[in-house]
């Protein structure tokens, strides 16, 4: 009976969804696994921050190397190609070739991942040494070692899950994809609660815990998420061989891919190496502030860049592609106006509300921590507007199907904000120098790639009637700020604010009534932006007026 049960939530859950079902279930699972990540960050920071920063520098320089060979090695190939290749080969009813190419996938990282582990557990000493974090004592730099050689195995997890539920999301299967993620934070969470008292085995005591209990965690998680992978597998009919055939012509083509993405991945992670390095050299729990406030500033830009511009690039492409460039310009104009103007005021919001938002990572009794951390992502507000609007940028781009110029932008860019890094590093700027040089160099990337833009169209892309709004949302951003710090004043965050019950509810009033500023200003300044937004509050209004 329990296994009829199972199976058949499982064959519900791998159903085929409608591009509506399947945007909601990725939201919401985008949601639940953003509220896991600060709940475990959170519950970690108020295990280690205070009470063991040197710990805790080291777990955060233990996922450098690690996640930086799973990127460059599988999660760029398969994000731009694996997905089109095998619809290819579905479509045409060449379920063989299909699974060919899975297999030899599976089998191709499964084999270079596990020989990367080994090899990351052999050099970790080294490469943490010397490489990632020089800056901190003995004590922490062999922590550091002996937790990259226990997490060392998540590329080659990581890389077969990937796989998996790269081919469940290829045909419309999205349940256990999305939800993955969520499985790899509660792995963590349970390392953190259970695994940091020790673990005994009938009575004998085979771990002694602490922080490295934390490190397993990550290895249970990695584990939960590829058993997730699997179970998403269910009734798909794949056809698993442990072979690679090298002869397929679609896993040839991913191939060709593999090197220019590998590239491109690796040269974003290169920077967060050298963002490592620096941090290490700067005091205790310097490493792991940086951490904190990086993730923290990655949220909106994903949550506003990365969404609206992956809603509008399918219409983008196809503009183009039927040769309309006016309408290609206008859908264009449209959808970085609508990331311009969502963009600044959470910007400004996330600026003189930085204490709030630390807080919901990091417990505020610990005030120095709790001061760095909300120090840096002041630093690294103006990277969550330039980088929102980079994702519409290089979109730009690659409706054109030209993915060479914004890879060029990005190496003078990540250049440019690794020799801003050691520059402010030299001249004893801090922690809060690396913010200031993510935030230029992201400002020095979207202004090249919209300055190249604005040239391919002979100016026509960015005309005087999009400057004229640019303008017009700064004012109402301006306003937006006077009634951030105004409120931010009124409503203070006091060191005895050390719960969610008290810093969540200060931090949303202040937000509900800057926001609301925002409204109002861009509505009198004839911003169209705000139109549909006042017609929905009106809507609901006279709803319940009826």
């Amino acid at each position: 009976m329990r296994k009829f049960k199972f199976r058949s939530v499982v064959q519900l859950a791998n159903l085929k969804l409608s591009v509506q079902s399947a945007a909601i279930v990725l939201a919401s699972s985008t949601l639940i696994s953003a509220l896991l990540g600060l709940f475990r960050d959170r519950l970690l920071n108020s295990y280690y921050l205070g009470t063991y920063p040197t710990g805790i520098d080291a777990y955060t320089a233990a996922f450098t190397i690690p996640d930086f060979m799973f990127f460059i090695l599988t999660s760029g190939a398969l994000a731009v190609s694996f997905i089109p290749v095998f619809n290819q080969r579905l479509a045409t009813g060449n379920k063989k070739s299909a699974w060919e190419l899975s297999s030899s996938l599976i089998n191709l990282f499964a084999i270079i991942t596990l020989i990367t582990s080994a090899l990351i557990m052999i050099f970790a000493d080294p490469l943490i040494r010397y490489v990632v974090s020089p800056g901190l004592d003995e004590s922490g730099m062999v922590l550091a070692i002996n937790m990259t050689r226990v997490i060392a195995m998540n590329p080659f997890l990581f890389s077969i899950a990937t796989v998996l539920t790269s081919i469940q999301q290829a045909v419309g299967r999205f349940i256990f994809y999305a939800f993955a993620p969520a499985i790899y934070n509660i792995g963590i969470i349970i390392g953190i609660t259970w695994f940091t008292g020790g673990i005994n085995l009938f009575g004998v005591q085979i771990f002694e815990g602490g922080i490295m209990g934390v490190a397993l965690g990550v290895i249970l998680g990695a584990i939960m998420q590829l058993i997730v992978a699997l179970i998403g597998l269910f009734g798909l009919g794949m056809d698993y061989e442990f072979k690679i055939y090298w002869k397929n012509q679609g896993f040839r083509s991913i191939l060709k891919l593999l090197p220019a993405r590998s590239m491109d991945q690796g040269i974003d992670y290169i920077n967060g190496i050298v963002n490592t390095n620096l941090s290490s050299r700067m005091g205790v729990g310097a490493v792991r502030s940086f951490n904190q406030a990086t993730t923290l500033h990655q949220m909106p830009i994903s949550l506003i860049g990365v969404a609206i511009s992956t809603a509008f690039f399918p219409k983008l492409t196809e503009e183009l592609g039927s040769g309309d460039k006016e309408e290609f310009y206008n859908t264009f104009r449209q959808a970085l106006r609508a990331i311009i103007w969502i963009a600044l005021p959470v910007t400004v919001i996330a600026f003189f509300g930085r204490g709030y938002v630390t807080s919901f990572i990091s417990n505020i009794g610990n005030n120095d921590s709790n001061g760095t951390i909300a120090s840096i992502l002041g630093a690294l507000c103006i990277a969550i507007f330039a980088r929102s609007i980079f994702h519409i940028a290089s979109r730009g781009f690659y409706a054109y199907q030209d993915t060479k110029t914004p890879f060029i932008v990005s190496i003078f860019a990540i250049g440019l904000t690794i020799a801003l890094s050691i520059c402010f590093y030299l001249i004893n700027w801090g922690v809060d120098g690396l913010g200031l040089a993510q935030s230029i160099g992201a400002v020095f990337e979207i202004i090249v790639l919209l300055l190249i833009l604005q040239k391919r169209s002979e100016n026509e892309i960015l005309n005087k009637s999009f400057f004229r709004a640019f303008a017009r949302m700064l004012f109402a951003a301006f306003i937006t700020a006077c009634v951030a710090f105004s409120m931010t004043k009124f409503i203070p965050l006091m060191a005895t604010d050390n719960s969610l019950v008290i810093t969540v509810p200060k931090f949303l009033l202040i937000s509900a009534v800057s926001l609301g500023a925002y409204l109002i200003a861009s509505y009198f300044l004839d911003l169209k932006e705000a139109k549909p937004v006042f017609n929905y509050i009106k809507k609901i209004l006279f709803r319940n007026a009826k």
